[in-house]
């Protein structure tokens, strides 16, 4: 019988790390180990649903937390920290739609949560952002 994940004896949590990358585009979720070095799963929000319009709305992301959930638990992880991100650069710093309902997705489908940690770039001084001398005209 061949087993995936790690072996660990029973009762004891599994941890790895899943970084939320909510854009106003999409919404990845891709889950680590705790190195970051191998990847378990990965779904987008474009995965999920069929218009592309709606690859970055809170129910995408729902759907796709559900999805990484269940197949963490084949795989005997039971516990994740959480690494969240926006655009970040010289680009907004907030998290798009997906990453809020994403991370309330996989709470409630029974995933223990460690650390949260918001690893947005953040620049120290950046190049010179897109949209011109007078900014974007509405």
């Amino acid at each position: 019988e061949i087993k995936l994940g790690p072996q660990v004896p029973d009762g004891e949590d599994v941890f790895a790390v899943a970084h939320i990358f909510a854009s106003f585009n999409d919404t990845f979720i891709h889950v680590t180990d705790l190195t970051g070095r191998e990847t378990y799963c990965r779904v987008t929000g474009g995965m999920k649903v069929k218009a592309d319009r709606d690859e970055a709305s809170p129910y995408a992301a729902m759907t796709a937390a559900q999805d990484v959930a269940e197949r963490m638990k084949r795989i005997n992880i039971t516990a994740l920290h959480i690494k969240l991100r926006a655009t970040g650069g010289n680009r907004t710093k907030t998290l798009g739609p997906g990453g809020q309902s994403a991370l309330r997705a996989l709470a409630r489908a029974g995933m223990k949560i460690g650390r949260i940690e918001d690893v947005t770039p953040i620049p120290t001084d950046s190049t010179r952002r897109k949209s011109g001398r007078r900014g974007r005209r509405l």
